[in-house]
């Protein structure tokens, strides 16, 4: 899962997110904004945030793991 699952960022802000488990997973947004690559462990993907609203994310190698970032 991810860890939180949701976040508050402001607009402009960079979320990094860290894979810390032992198997490979991705980060997807669901409107296609933003995909990594899979990221085995210890390997980060970044994205910046520049405009308001909620985005909602999945690993596509798991993807009943799911979060949400609400940008203000």
């Amino acid at each position: 899962m991810f860890e939180p699952q949701s976040v508050t960022a402001k607009v402009g802000e960079t979320i990094t997110w860290i894979n810390k488990d032992d198997e490979p997973h991705t980060v997807r947004s669901d409107a296609g904004l933003f995909a990594s690559a899979a990221l085995d462990t210890g390997e980060t993907f970044r994205f910046r945030f520049d405009k308001s609203g909620t985005y909602h994310f999945f690993c596509s190698i798991h993807p009943k793991m799911t979060g949400t970032i609400v940008v203000h």
